[in-house]
C-alpha cells in the first residue's frame, strides 16, 4: 500500500536534492531512486501488486513534484502489478479539487497520498474539506502520511518541516465529517501510536498500513491491535524504496500475529478496499 516513485523520467526529482540524500541515509536505503519501470519489474518478480505515488509538495517546498500523470501512465502499463495513487498540494484550494477530478476522471488514479509535514499543513483545516468533500464523492481512499517523519531527519531544523502536523488526532475531525471517505494512516504513529489505534477502533472508515518501520520496531500495541481487532482494516506497506519487502518480511515474521490476520494485512484488506478481485492465493 505504499511505494514511492521519487523520479520523472527526465530525471526531474520529487524532493530537493538535501532532503533525498538525508532521507536516504536516514533509512540507509540501498538504491534511493528506483525508475517505476525498475520497480515494476522488481514487483512482478515477486509475485506482489503496489500502490504507487509521490507527494506534491509545491508551495512548502518551492520545487515541483515529479509528473503525477507520468506514474499514471506507468502504472497503467504495468497494470498487473501497479496501482496508481495521485497527489495534490492543499495549498491550491479550488485548483487543488479540480486537478483531483482530472487525476481520477482522466489518469486512473485510485486514491491520493498526503504527507501533512512535508505539505506544510494542517490536514484538519476547514479549508480543506472541499477537497475531502471531492474525494470523498468519487470514492478514492486518501492515504496520510502520520507520526515521525524520515524527510528533513538529520539536517538542521529538519529543513524547516514540522512533525506536528502529523499528529493523527488531527484526521479524526476528518473522518467524523466524512464517513465515506477511507482514510489510511501511514506508518505506525510514533510518539501518537495510541492516538492513531483509538482513531480507527472508534471510526470504522479509518485504516492503518504498516509501512516506513521495520516491524521489529512495532510498538507493541500496535502489535496486539494489528493481530486482533483491527486485523481487517491493517494493511501491509514497505515505504519502498526506503524499505525493501524482503527486510520487511523476515521481521513480520518474527511478529505474534495469527495466519487468519496476516493473511488479510497482507493482501485481503487491501483487495477490498481497493475493490480488486480476489484469488485464492
Amino acid at each position: 500500500m505504499h511505494v514511492h516513485i521519487e523520479c520523472s523520467d527526465d530525471g526531474h526529482p520529487s524532493l530537493p536534492a538535501a532532503l533525498t540524500e538525508a532521507s536516504g541515509a536516514y533509512f540507509a536505503a540501498e538504491e534511493r531512486s528506483p525508475t517505476l519501470d525498475t520497480i515494476a519489474e522488481r514487483y512482478r518478480e515477486r509475485r506482489m501488486a503496489a500502490v504507487v505515488f509521490t507527494v506534491d509538495a509545491t508551495t512548502a517546498l518551492g520545487h515541483p513534484p515529479n509528473s503525477i500523470e507520468e506514474i499514471a501512465a506507468g502504472a497503467a502499463r504495468h497494470r498487473d502489478v501497479l496501482i496508481p495513487f495521485g497527489s495534490v498540494d492543499p495549498h491550491q484550494g479550488a485548483e487543488a479539487v479540480a486537478r483531483a477530478r482530472r487525476l481520477v476522471e482522466e489518469h486512473g488514479v485510485r486514491g491520493f497520498k498526503f504527507h501533512p509535514s512535508v505539505q506544510a499543513f494542517d490536514p484538519s483545516a476547514p479549508a480543506h474539506r472541499p477537497l475531502y468533500a471531492a474525494l470523498q464523492e468519487m470514492g478514492v481512499p486518501a492515504l496520510f502520511h502520520t507520526g515521525q517523519n524520515g524527510i528533513g531527519a538529520g539536517l538542521p531544523g529538519g529543513f524547516g518541516i514540522k512533525l506536528g502536523w502529523s499528529n493523527p488526532m488531527l484526521l479524526d475531525s476528518v473522518a467524523a465529517e466524512f464517513p465515506e471517505l477511507q482514510i489510511i494512516m501511514a506508518h505506525p504513529s510514533v510518539p501518537w501510536q495510541d492516538e492513531a489505534l483509538s482513531i480507527a477502533a472508534h471510526k470504522t472508515n479509518v485504516w492503518i498500513d504498516l509501512s516506513g518501520w521495520s516491524p521489529k520496531y512495532f510498538p507493541p500495541q500496535l502489535v496486539r491491535a494489528a493481530g486482533r481487532r483491527l486485523q481487517d482494516r491493517v494493511l501491509f506497506g514497505t515505504d519502498y524504496p526506503l524499505i525493501t519487502p524482503e527486510k520487511w518480511f523476515g521481521d513480520f515474521d518474527q511478529l505474534e500475529i495469527g495466519a487468519e490476520a496476516r493473511s488479510k494485512i497482507i493482501k485481503h484488506n487491501a483487495a477490498r478496499l481497493l475493490g480488486l478481485a480476489q484469488g485464492t492465493g
